[in-house]
């Protein structure tokens, strides 16, 4: 998959824009190189006074940064969009499956599909959730799934991210900012809305609260604070949906009920959308020096009387190891093929995967299993000899810690700089929303951009940025 061609997601072999690309091609050939140097001041000034930024840990330099955002839109078109939108509700659907499973029946493990070890000795397994049936067997209420694409047709997925996938805010805040700088370039199109994604999700949330919840279900979001790298979305999103955002001291359990302080009285709450992770939840059911969780939180959600998102449990269904086996768990829930490819990958824990990753690891690129953030791997093209060489070691004194993949043929789509137009590697991450309803797909996502030129790394925290993500129909440019 590493050809050395990339996929030019605007401009044909033959030098023409795209179908879907012609208008936004018309557009940056009459705008003059001083516009849009203009319009990207103008962006990075709107976003430093919204307040969009995120921190940095380990950085005590830059420890809060501004996400670089380029304003040449992303665009796919309606016949792309909707292959993208089956394969992503087929694949939520099965992680949702899976989680009833693994902690229900267990029929995938028995079944062979994937060795017991992988979720019996996984970190991310809860064994407190063995036997506890969630509201509508949903765990995985919000997801973002990362998409690379590599040619005209395929799109692969490269990660399941279930716990508390970020980036969300971003989508919304890229969209408005759109819409203020390059209002000729909407007037051209019908992109189909995000905006709505809040009404979305809140409608989500509240079909999925306990069955004891009178009335109209009270939903807050949690919190670690301030000091968390996505403490601004959590804020955005609170204020977008209209329900308290809270930390861990702001609520309490009382007979296995939670409540939430307010001025008028303690006011029970049924859909927590938590953005902290299990270990921190509640300092009596996991880790007991943890001040960002709810003491007896645990002990309530098992009683059924208060809904977490995303559920207890659920880091399993985005672990690495994990993932290497979702073709064959889709076939076995579904009987169907995974309309969304994986990408090929050595599992490191087989001898003979072990033996040719170690022989081709200038070739690869080496994930830790639980890694995250593009953090802890190997990115072998680019690394140096002594790089590999310690990266050989660990792979032998830990096989099963890692997966290998071929370093991707990354499409590109076009960014703006000083010094002209350029393409620049993408990924995309759309954000599925799971409620009692059914699964809902936001059209377009968060497409992430690898800014330096030849740099296939878009996590933002290693200096990639961010695009809006446009849906239009294919021929006339109208959503």
């Amino acid at each position: 998959m590493a050809t050395g061609h990339f996929f030019d997601e605007m401009t044909q072999p033959d030098g023409l824009p795209r179908k879907v690309y012609e208008r936004v091609n018309r557009w940056l050939a009459s705008a003059p190189p001083e516009l849009l140097a203009s319009r990207r001041s103008q962006a990075e000034l709107m976003f430093r006074r919204i307040g969009i930024t995120f921190n940095v840990y380990g950085d005590k330099d830059a420890s809060e940064r501004l996400i670089p955002f380029d304003i040449i839109p992303r665009v796919l078109g309606r016949s792309e969009w909707a292959r993208l939108e089956a394969g992503l509700i087929q694949r939520v659907k099965v992680l949702n499956m899976f989680l009833a499973d693994i902690y229900g029946a267990g029929e995938v493990i028995k079944a062979g599909i994937i060795p017991a070890d992988i979720v019996y000795r996984n970190p991310h397994f809860r064994p407190e959730m063995a036997g506890v049936r969630v509201p509508h067997d949903i765990y995985v209420h919000i997801s973002g799934i990362d998409i690379v694409r590599v040619d005209d047709h395929d799109f692969y997925v490269l990660e399941d991210n279930a716990r508390t996938p970020s980036g969300v805010s971003y989508m919304l805040e890229n969209r408005e900012v759109m819409m203020r700088l390059v209002p000729e370039l909407f007037a051209e199109h019908r992109v189909a809305p995000v905006e709505n994604y809040p009404d979305a999700l809140l409608a989500k949330l509240k079909s999925v609260a306990p069955r004891s919840a009178g009335g109209e279900p009270v939903t807050v979001l949690l919190t670690p604070g301030q000091f968390n790298s996505a403490y601004y979305e959590h804020s955005f999103l609170a204020d977008k949906l209209g329900v308290e955002l809270v930390e861990g001291s702001d609520l309490l359990v009382r007979d296995n009920v939670v409540y939430m302080r307010t001025t008028q009285g303690p006011q029970r709450v049924d859909v927590i959308y938590r953005r902290i992770d299990d270990d921190f939840l509640d300092p009596l059911a996991f880790r007991p020096d943890s001040a960002l969780g709810v003491p007896g939180l645990m002990s309530a959600y098992l009683a059924g009387n208060v809904t977490l998102a995303n559920a207890v449990g659920t880091g399993i269904a985005d672990d690495k190891a994990v993932y290497t086996y979702m073709p064959e768990i889709i076939k076995f829930y579904l009987g169907e093929e995974p309309l969304l490819k994986n990408v090929p990958t050595w599992r490191c824990r087989e001898p003979a995967a072990l033996k040719y990753v170690l022989d081709h690891l200038p070739e690869l690129v080496v994930k830790e299993v639980n890694g995250s953030g593009g953090y802890g791997m190997l990115v072998g093209p680019h690394a140096t000899k002594a790089e590999i060489a310690s990266f050989a070691e660990k792979l032998v004194h830990d096989p099963a810690g890692f997966i290998a993949q071929p370093t991707l043929s990354l499409s590109t789509c076009p960014a703006s700089f000083d010094t002209g137009i350029g393409g620049r590697h993408v990924d995309l991450r759309p954000f599925v929303l799971s409620g009692a309803d059914g699964v809902r797909v936001i059209p377009g996502g968060l497409t992430r951009v690898a800014l330096k030129e030849g740099s296939l790394v878009v996590n933002s925290s290693q200096g990639g940025g961010t695009k809006d993500t446009w849906v239009i129909d294919d021929e006339t440019g109208a959503a």
